[in-house]
């Protein structure tokens, strides 16, 4: 199958579309990339990478990936990522169908996590293309609008439930990453275009150390104390601030550790807390490549995932979940809703309610407490889960067949 995808994040930016994108050329798949430049989470273009203009390179072995000019997201909130958003579309209406002149394909996919404008481009290119496209919502819009704070008028936010409505209407088949996202998204399309399907992660490699950019000396203390790793972006949705009031709550744990792997728009708040307050507990490890994290998976006594206490946040399944699933460590989750769901049925931690920073302390002391078998039991199972719903390649292949059955409905 010939697949143009569309999505205005990817490599070098860590994200899990990476991955797929990978397992589907290695399953014979031909695919083009239409992205932007790479700036998230940080803001700012990557180095190697300039703001204006348009470029080309390859991607694993076959994958072309065509880049259009992308104004970053910047750190000054909400006037910078519109800025953001727009020059995503503005661009990509611009520049794809040139990049695509010559190239035919099979299906249009789309890659939507926030913004959903994303996919104008690629309804664009559908258009011009003659082709079905297929969106994979990750991010429920309007509604994350609301949740982040960024639009709260109610005549905005009913404007933008119609630009979903009409987002929805071109796409031939709308792909959704958990069950409570079927009703969400069918305020705004035909139930019957709707099919679930989750998100994926690779297998956890095991991790090397002679050719590791993680320092030694951080790697020695993983190995040496009792470390709740999490890893991933540090913004306002990760609802950070009970992090550290939690981790404020063992400071009678001597060797208890909390090292946060990742970078963010919360991630100099996060310093101040650690100066201010003296933790010396909490281990700001910063960012690191996607292939060095199983490092900090493999060391890891407990792996974290955390979300703030709104109810777009308890339809939502972290990618995350899946990845620490592969790695077989006890999850603590500080999450409502699916995630939690997710977790439980996996039998593979300790689930709080979102924002307790108590109940989080609890789980944590109750996983430092507990017997390594258990722990480790904890782990087997929820790597026994991942395998049976959400290991890569059988991923892919489903993915495969909801593509194909948009081609030829």
């Amino acid at each position: 199958m010939k697949i143009a995808l569309v999505t205005q994040y990817f490599w070098p930016e860590s994200f899990s579309i990476n991955e797929m994108v990978k397992e589907l050329e290695a399953q014979g798949h031909q695919i083009d990339v239409y992205t932007g430049k790479p700036n998230y989470p940080d803001g700012a273009i990557f180095a190697g990478y300039t703001q204006d203009g348009c470029s080309q390179e390859t991607f694993s072995e076959k994958v072309t990936i065509h880049r259009a000019p992308l104004r970053p997201r910047g750190k000054s909130g909400a006037k910078d990522l519109i800025r953001n958003y727009l020059s995503f579309v503005w661009n990509g209406l611009r520049h794809f169908p040139r990049q695509a002149k010559g190239k035919d394909y099979d299906v249009i996919f789309v890659f939507s996590l926030s913004p959903i404008t994303a996919a104008i481009p690629a309804i664009y290119l559908k258009w011009r293309k003659r082709t079905p496209m297929v969106m994979w919502v990750l991010d429920l819009w309007p509604e994350s609008l609301s949740a982040t704070g960024h639009l709260r008028n109610k005549y905005a936010l009913a404007a933008v439930g119609l630009l979903v409505r009409a987002i929805y209407a071109n796409s031939r088949k709308i792909l959704v990453q958990s069950h409570a996202f079927i009703d969400a998204v069918a305020v705004y399309a035909r139930r019957d275009k709707i099919a679930y399907f989750p998100n994926f992660a690779a297998d956890v490699a095991s991790p090397s150390t002679a050719t590791t950019q993680v320092p030694h000396t951080l790697l020695a203390t993983l190995e040496e104390n009792f470390c709740i790793v999490f890893t991933g972006n540090l913004g306002s949705a990760q609802a950070v601030e009970t992090l550290i009031a939690a981790c404020r709550l063992l400071s009678d744990l001597s060797n208890f550790r909390l090292v946060l792997v990742g970078s963010g728009s919360m991630s100099d708040w996060l310093l101040e807390q650690q100066a201010t307050f003296g933790l010396s507990q909490l281990i700001l490890a910063g960012r690191f490549p996607a292939e060095e994290m199983p490092q900090f998976l493999s060391r890891a006594t407990g792996l974290l995932v955390s979300l703030k206490n709104e109810p777009i946040y308890a339809q939502t399944v972290p990618a995350k979940i899946q990845t620490y699933l592969a790695a077989g460590k006890p999850i603590l989750a500080s999450i409502n809703g699916e995630g939690a769901r997710v977790v439980e049925q996996a039998a593979a931690g300790l689930c709080s309610p979102a924002e307790d920073a108590q109940a989080l302390a609890d789980n944590i002391r109750r996983l430092y407490n507990m017997p390594a078998e258990e722990r480790a039991r904890m782990g087997e199972s929820g790597r026994r889960y991942f395998l049976e719903h959400f290991e890569l390649k059988a991923q892919a292949r489903r993915l495969a067949e909801h593509l194909q059955q948009a081609v030829s409905p």
